[in-house]
């Protein structure tokens, strides 16, 4: 009976759930709706939105020459992948006084396969393996 019940508890630890199952390809057709604002890759340059090259695992507020707004400047914030998580379906509501107007991300694998797609830029642009 243990041995079965760990089998199984190994099992759901090493294939996860399908809701955390990430996929860049897919997370490549939701950045359609950011591409509005933002840039990424190695010709990026800050429009509407700062440039997102190495978001994942950067400090909010401080990518060069785009004027940040208050609350993301001083929010302490490292847009890490359970921040994005949190961020995304509602921006507004997350952070009280960003200037991102974007609705939000209402469908959980549309915010994790954006994420994949962003943590394949490293900060110069180029993607990662």
């Amino acid at each position: 009976m243990f041995r079965a019940v760990s089998l199984a508890a190994l099992f759901l630890l090493f294939t996860g759930t399908p809701a955390s199952t990430q996929d860049a390809a897919a997370g490549e057709k939701v950045f359609a709706v950011c591409r509005v604002c933002h840039q990424i890759g190695p010709t990026a340059k800050n429009g509407v939105g700062p440039v997102l090259n190495g978001i994942v695992g950067r400090k909010a507020g401080i990518y060069a020459g785009f004027n940040y707004s208050v609350a993301n400047k001083s929010s302490n914030l490292t847009w890490d992948e359970a921040t994005l998580e949190a961020y995304l379906p509602n921006p507004q509501q997350y952070l009280k006084g960003t200037k991102m107007t974007f609705a939000g991300l209402k469908e959980p694998s549309k915010v994790t396969d954006l994420i994949a797609f962003l943590k394949q830029f490293r900060a110069d642009g180029t993607k990662q393996p």
